[in-house]
């Protein structure tokens, strides 16, 4: 049966295609889908044969362009002030232009299901407020605190011991408290449009019938414990519309793939120092420059290719390793492809990411600052230590097995026919009381 999906997404740089790819595989199920979405990506929405609707009243950006980017967390000097940006000008401060935004587009043209990226709390309400099956994506790792496993966002090893144990329930608090700043913001958002306030932010993240993680399981730490609502559904692999054709340089050195972030996050200087490093090894280089970055503007040798873009799926099978900014897609794409990395954080869930592929044994974590000689040296030890490789291949095992059938649209048609089901019975009833 053919159901009505209206999926709600932001300009978030690498949240953006696994969001998409899932709106396509629906839409290629023979449903309904169309996208709410900022207008600079509406391009991108249309390519995958979806309609795209634009936003009336919340934010629009391009985080390609730092003049247009809403949050510009590239300017903030801590990761508190890259949080604050993210919570005061996505998730909460602007939550009820986007209830009022999705839940007009709702009234105009119903759906069986409200599809929203996690962060968008706002697209979450009025989902809520319309009464439809609402089920939000979370686009890397799970990012909240668990049982079992240490609290998001530090980059933080698994608690071993009484003292590590007592180390992740304080933090887990000191890591939820800047969400409720947002609270005030957020309950407005939902008492607009007739709903009770809650507690806390986090309560709202979990108010879903469904909290789909596009993430592998096996990347995260195995004594994680997970709400009832929260499905790992594994991750998203296919190419962004924009990836284009591949290219690869000439030559069978062994192949180092390089690709930071897809939204500006001022990194021009960091694909220099890489360039330079693969300068000094007997390597090919591609370097994936991103919407972001002007190719011509980056200096390289002659065994570096610079492009802004390509297919990473496919450039993978000839890949030796990986250089990024542990981007969870880009980590994910190689994992998957049994390629190891080296990882230079600049910023948001990085730093997560990153932690989690060394705890894997599967890359290295090396300063975004990190000179060319001290990156060329990591760049080194995973190309020669086969350790390195042999996890990334157990890893990529684990992926494709996670990654056999589509459990994200099989979880989303069964949350749109209990909804189906659940108007049947609603019509029903009226019908008898008429």
């Amino acid at each position: 049966m053919s159901s009505d999906f209206l999926f709600a997404t932001w300009a978030g740089g690498g949240a953006v295609p696994p969001v998409l790819s899932v709106a396509r595989a629906l839409r290629e199920r023979g449903h309904s889908v169309r996208v709410l979405a900022d207008r600079s990506l509406h391009e991108e929405v249309a390519a995958i044969g979806v309609e795209p609707i634009a936003w009336t009243t919340a934010p629009q950006g391009d985080p390609a362009d730092p003049a247009t980017d809403v949050i510009r967390d590239f300017e903030a000097r801590t990761p508190l002030g890259e949080f604050s940006r993210l919570r005061d000008r996505i998730v909460c401060g602007p939550a009820a232009d986007y209830a009022r935004d999705t839940l007009a587009e709702l009234r105009a043209r119903p759906a069986n299901v409200l599809v929203a990226e996690h962060l968008l709390l706002g697209a979450l309400t009025g989902g809520e407020a319309a009464g439809i099956p609402v089920a939000s994506l979370v686009t890397t790792l799970y990012p909240f605190p668990t049982p079992g496993g240490p609290p998001p966002g530090p980059g933080l090893a698994p608690a071993t011991g009484m003292l590590g144990h007592l180390r992740d329930r304080v933090l887990a608090r000191l890591v939820l408290k800047p969400w409720e700043r947002g609270l005030p913001a957020l309950n407005a958002a939902r008492v607009a449009h007739g709903l009770a306030p809650l507690g806390s932010v986090i309560d709202a993240f979990d108010r879903v019938n469904r909290l789909l993680v596009l993430s592998p399981r096996v990347l995260d730490y195995p004594g994680r414990r997970f709400p009832a609502h929260v499905r790992h559904v594994g991750p998203r692999l296919d190419d962004p519309a924009w990836a284009g054709e591949l290219e690869l340089p000439a030559g069978d050195a062994p192949l180092a793939l390089v690709g930071l972030s897809s939204s500006f996050m001022d990194q021009h200087t960091v694909l220099e120092r890489i360039a330079e490093a693969l300068g000094t090894l007997p390597v090919r280089g591609l370097l994936t420059t991103g919407p972001a970055v002007d190719p011509a503007a980056v200096r390289a040798p002659g065994n570096v290719l610079v492009t802004r873009a390509a297919p990473h799926g496919i450039a993978l099978r000839h890949a030796a390793v990986t250089i990024t900014h542990a981007g969870h897609g880009t980590a994910v794409k190689s994992l998957a492809a049994g390629v190891p990395l080296v990882c230079m954080p600049l910023g948001r869930d990085q730093r997560e990411v990153a932690r989690h592929v060394e705890h894997a044994g599967a890359g290295i974590t090396v300063s975004k600052s990190s000179s060319p000689r001290t990156i060329a040296r990591a760049v080194d030890r995973v190309l020669h230590d086969p350790s390195y490789r042999r996890e990334a291949q157990r890893l990529g095992v684990e992926i494709a097995a996670e990654t056999a059938t589509d459990r994200a649209v099989t979880e989303l048609e069964a949350l749109a026919e209990r909804g189906a089901a659940r108007n049947l019975t609603a019509q029903r009833r009226g019908d008898g009381d008429m």
